[in-house]
């Protein structure tokens, strides 16, 4: 077999694959305790607390976890129009109230919804910490959705569904989720459908909030100099009112597996647009980070021979998307499918079948580490981090336990990641469907 030479465009490692060679054992330490972080239970809400001795600013996210399998085809959707709907006003703060005293706060209120939770996090210096908590907090415990306000929201998040038909990027990733995790909750789309936001009447969204919006599906994250006297007087008077519920964090059940399949967008473009997604492990795997590697490795692969040596395509990549239960896929942008989709099965097949470059692959882990500190020097990423390690691993003191697994991945990791993962892609095209390669495409 030849040798195989794969640029990785990470700060210019370079990883050799090569034919096969002898095993290496796996190593690494033990996760280090994070001694500087603390863990407790406030009425019922469960707190990680990072007090960081420097720095005035303190970050608070509050995560509203379970995601898509808390909602049904009929109302995805729903948890975005709730907390958007929320900035609109509260029992305590009307509309103007509410941006007034942000506005003269100078803080600020960030949301986001996702497959796994949903979060509404604060950006506040010590100072305005608990004017912000309270405005924060209040959008949660007690959004009035008026329904006025409700219409406007949904109308802009219609709006903003509707947009993804705009962009051959956002069609060919939404497409893409629906098609090949049909069967599992991922396929609903967290920011939902033109259906289910137009189908979701005032009286659900109230309902919903009154059965959802309950103490056991929260998790909050701060990350700051704030002593926790302070965090559980402010939770204790707030979030702590709340109703318990009885929801209980568990990771979801693996992705259906099934054989390859093609589905077609025909649209008129410049080129046509290509993402496979096939399912990968848990995140409390061990294949979880020797499948994020081996996507870097096949992405470096791809970049040098179908964009850099044969130029047929300005973007071309292998990305690995970071969720409970990772996957992983193939993209790419190219006026010649069968050619391009003929160059990534090679270079998908020799990563399969030879081994990576210990020395190749010692350097690109140092560079995952370094980036993976670099990710962390912000309140918001540390904290976003530390509720990773707690949802995934069961534990936030179990953060570094990322640093350590990629330094034990061996190349075999990578050669068996690779085999068991990447396989059974399931494609959508967008663009001409005079070029579709289907047969190419259900061989991967």
């Amino acid at each position: 077999m030849r040798p195989l030479r794969a640029l990785l465009v990470v700060a210019g490692a370079v990883v050799t694959v090569t034919v096969p060679a002898a095993g290496q054992g796996r190593g690494g330490a033990a996760p280090a305790s994070d001694t500087g972080t603390v863990a407790y239970d406030v009425g019922g809400v469960r707190v990680i607390h990072r007090r960081l001795g420097t720095g005035d600013i303190v970050v608070a996210n509050l995560y509203l976890l379970g995601g898509v399998r808390q909602v049904t085809a009929a109302n995805a959707g729903i948890e975005l129009l709730l907390l958007e709907a929320s900035e609109r006003g509260t029992r305590t703060y009307s509309r103007d109230r509410l941006r007034r005293g942000m506005a003269q706060l100078g803080t600020n209120i960030t949301t986001h919804v996702g497959v796994d939770w949903s979060s509404i996090g604060l950006r506040a210096t010590r100072s305005t910490l608990d004017s912000t908590w309270r405005i924060m907090a209040s959008r949660i415990a007690e959004p009035s959705l008026d329904s006025s306000e409700v219409e406007l929201i949904r109308r802009q998040l219609l709006a903003g569904v509707r947009q993804r038909e705009d962009s051959p990027d956002a069609q060919v990733e939404f497409a893409a989720d629906t098609f090949a995790f049909s069967g599992h909750p991922y396929a609903l789309p967290a920011a939902g459908t033109e259906s289910s936001l137009a189908g979701i009447s005032l009286a659900d969204l109230r309902r919903y909030h009154a059965s959802q919006v309950v103490r056991s599906r929260m998790l909050l994250v701060v990350v700051g100099d704030v002593e926790r006297p302070r965090i559980e007087r402010l939770v204790r008077s707030s979030l702590g009112t709340l109703p318990a519920g009885s929801y209980r964090w568990t990771l979801p059940d693996t992705l259906p597996r099934s054989r390859s399949g093609v589905a077609t967008i025909a649209r008129p473009l410049p080129t046509n647009y290509i993402l496979g997604l096939y399912p990968g492990p848990r995140a409390d795997s061990p294949d979880y980070h020797a499948l994020r590697i081996a996507c870097a490795i096949l992405s470096g692969q791809l970049f040098s021979e179908v964009r850099s040596r044969r130029n047929l395509t300005y973007a071309v990549d292998a990305p690995f998307i970071e969720r409970a239960v990772a996957s992983g896929g193939l993209y790419v942008t190219t006026t010649n499918p069968e050619l391009t989709l003929e160059v990534m099965r090679r270079e998908l097949d020799e990563l399969k079948n030879g081994t990576v470059d210990p020395r190749g692959l010692e350097r690109l882990i140092l560079q995952f580490i370094t980036q993976y500190f670099l990710d962390n020097e912000s309140g918001a990423q540390q904290a976003n981090f530390l509720a990773r390690a707690e949802l995934y691993y069961g534990d936030f003191r179990k953060a570094d336990r990322f640093v350590d697994e990629l330094r034990a991945i061996t190349p075999e990791d990578i050669q068996r990641a690779a085999v068991k993962y990447m396989r059974d892609l399931h494609f959508v095209y967008v663009g001409n469907a005079r070029q579709v390669p289907t047969r190419l495409m259900e061989r991967f």
